[in-house]
This record gives structure tokens, sequence and C-alpha cells, in this order.
């Protein structure tokens, strides 16, 4: 009696289950690429006589940002060169991460949607937000391209 076909059976089925269970080697190799993180780049002039003022209240929400575990943001102030005042580079928070900024920042009795949206324009003359990818290198920009 050849018992190769009872095992190969056992083998088979073993595969079979194993592959069913655990992701493909394509949806494996998928979730272990890392994708590069992303920030949003804020461009701001501030109102004449505005500035201490505009400074104080991103500086409040810094702080409530760091609170909510949230990574943190950086700043530019402009000396020398084009309008604008300051570079804000902020991190692209994730829904969740908005959401436990923005219930600190009810905690704290700040505005949040749309209501901070205006109130940041009382201290704005004009401003710009960018959405990026990075911060990375320039060789991992080629290795995203594929090339």
């Amino acid at each position: 009696m050849n018992r190769s076909f009872p095992i190969a059976r056992i083998v088979l089925l073993a595969l079979v289950f194993a592959a069913a269970s655990s992701p493909s080697r394509a949806q494996a190799a998928k979730s272990e690429t890392k994708q590069p993180p992303t920030a949003v780049v804020s461009l701001y002039r501030i109102a004449p006589g505005k500035q201490l003022d505009f400074l104080k209240w991103m500086a409040e929400a810094a702080a409530i940002n760091k609170e909510a575990g949230v990574p943190a943001d950086h700043w530019y102030a402009h000396t020398n060169g084009d309008s604008w005042d300051y570079l804000h580079i902020a991190p692209d928070l994730s829904k969740e991460q908005s959401a436990r900024v923005d219930e600190i920042t009810k905690k704290h009795g700040r505005k949040t949607g749309f209501a901070a949206s205006l109130e940041i324009r009382t201290f704005v003359a004009w401003h710009t937000d960018t959405f990026v990818t990075g911060p990375v290198s320039a060789a991992e920009l080629v290795s995203a391209a594929g090339k």
C-alpha cells in the first residue's frame, strides 16, 4: 500500500488551511511597505498689530496638541525675503487624533471646527495650506516613484 497519497492529502489540506487563515504574500508585502509620513505646510501673513496675539493663540493650540499626544508641529519665523510672516509644518492627523484634539480643545474652552476657522482669521491677513508627503529624503522619493 502506498502511504504517500494520504500524507500528500494531509499536506495539501494543511497548505489550504494556512493560505485561508493568513494574508497572501502580496497583502503581507503591502502591509509591510512603510508609507511616508504626511504633513500640512501653512504660510501665514499676520494682520497688522496681531503678531503676538496670533503666536499666543498658536502656542495654546500646540499645548493642547501635546496634551492630546499628537506629534509636535514646527514653526519658522520670516526674517528676510518673501511677504509671509510664519511657516508652520504640522503632522497630518488621523480622524482619531483630530477627535482627541477637538475633545481637549473644548475642555479648555476653545472653539473647534468652523468657529475656530473664523477665530484664527481675526489674526491672519492671508494664509495658505498645502498637504505634503514628508519629511523624506530625495532617495525615498525616487524609491516611491519605482525607479
